[in-house]
């Protein structure tokens, strides 16, 4: 079995909108990074993130960016010594909704490599879900829902 997944969703905003979300440090921060993202998504930088309810920091080299239609981005497997590649797909859907798919692959095909990309695509699914709750009502359904998990 190799390891990888998708998870998607439809956000109700212009496609620059969600993409700026990703793309841009405070936006990000404000749903998923919750401690900082240190940089704009530049394409050959590497930024790092960080959350307040999750050890970190997390450097994560930016391989392309497509404006307005991909990011994509490594960020070391949790087992240590190799990247994982995430990449994310933005479609407009109309002038009014965008469409975002994340991509996750690179894992080793063992048992541990199997166990990190489930978490990841539980990860990625949140903060899916949390990108959409900010953008559309303004809400961080990050705060104080993961500390207790990994304190």
């Amino acid at each position: 079995m190799i390891p990888k997944f998708e998870v998607s969703i439809i956000i109700q905003k212009p496609v620059n909108e969600v993409f700026d979300a990703v793309y841009n440090p405070k936006k990000l921060s404000a749903y998923f990074t919750t401690a900082g993202a240190s940089a704009p998504l530049k394409e050959g930088t590497t930024v790092q993130w960080e959350f307040a309810d999750f050890p970190g920091p997390f450097p994560v080299p930016v391989k392309q960016i497509i404006q307005d239609k991909l990011i994509v981005i490594e960020w070391e497997a949790e087992t240590g010594g190799y990247n994982t590649k995430t990449e994310f797909v933005f479609e407009a859907l109309n002038d009014k909704e965008a469409k975002v798919k994340i991509y996750e692959t690179g894992w080793k095909e063992d048992e541990a490599g199997i166990s990190s990309s489930y978490k990841n695509c539980m990860g990625w699914s949140q903060m899916a879900c949390a990108m959409k709750a900010y953008l559309e009502y303004g809400i961080n359904l990050r705060q104080g829902a993961y500390k207790p998990l990994y304190s």
